[in-house]
């Protein structure tokens, strides 16, 4: 798994409009290719009647899942761009599609471009670019008299708490990111004078800064 990458937040969308046509641009974070599918097929649906819904998306951790369509547009003046605004913003893991509505005023090859790339601009505007960073669970079990001092520690150092279980003892899940962890852990010994017993749990993804 990636230690950080580039997404959107939200699937979301945005229109702009260029010499009276209707362009529509919209943005899904995906986690999957079939994901990235069903996303274009759900946007086709719901605008049925639009002159051209195209389409690009880029999976995978080394971006090795990339497809475009120009959906009947002139070929490259579309999926293209939409996909070179993608891979030109660093995001993994997006599918955009740009709906248009032809207005009456022919574009040309080089206007098209420019539609699409300013199309699939807005979807990543509305969609919002994150960093998606990956951290791992450390649990920590340790008796009731260390917890103020663990309290306090996590507190001064900006620890990132998943959640605290009080029974006989308190488990508390610590997520640092991930290629932390094991420093961590070593750290969380030292300070317990090797009292706590510590466990790694799963990785999971956060928000950069949330």
């Amino acid at each position: 798994m990636l230690n950080r990458y580039r997404t959107l937040r939200r699937p979301d969308s945005k229109e702009i409009v260029i010499k009276k046509s209707r362009f529509i641009g919209h943005g899904r974070p995906v986690a999957s290719e079939e994901e990235a599918i069903a996303f274009i097929e759900e946007i086709k649906k719901l605008h049925w009647n639009a002159t051209h819904n195209c389409s690009a998306y880029v999976v995978g951790e080394r971006d090795e899942c990339q497809k475009q369509s120009d959906d009947g547009e002139p070929s490259g003046t579309a999926g293209k761009p939409i996909l070179e605004v993608i891979k030109h913003q660093g995001l993994k893991n997006v599918a955009v599609v740009v709906t248009r509505y032809f207005g009456g005023i022919m574009l040309g090859a080089g206007g098209l471009i420019r539609a699409y790339t300013d199309g699939a601009v807005a979807a990543i505007e509305a969609a919002e670019a994150v960093t998606q960073v990956l951290h791992r669970e450390v649990i920590v079990d340790v008796d009731y008299t260390w917890y103020g001092k663990l309290e306090n520690e996590f507190h001064a150092r900006g620890v990132r708490v998943g959640g605290t279980d009080f029974t006989d003892r308190v488990v508390i899940t610590c997520l640092p990111e991930a290629p932390e962890a094991d420093k961590f852990a070593a750290w969380i010994t030292d300070l317990t004078q090797g009292q706590a017993v510590i466990a790694i749990g799963e990785d999971r993804y956060f928000i950069d800064g949330e």
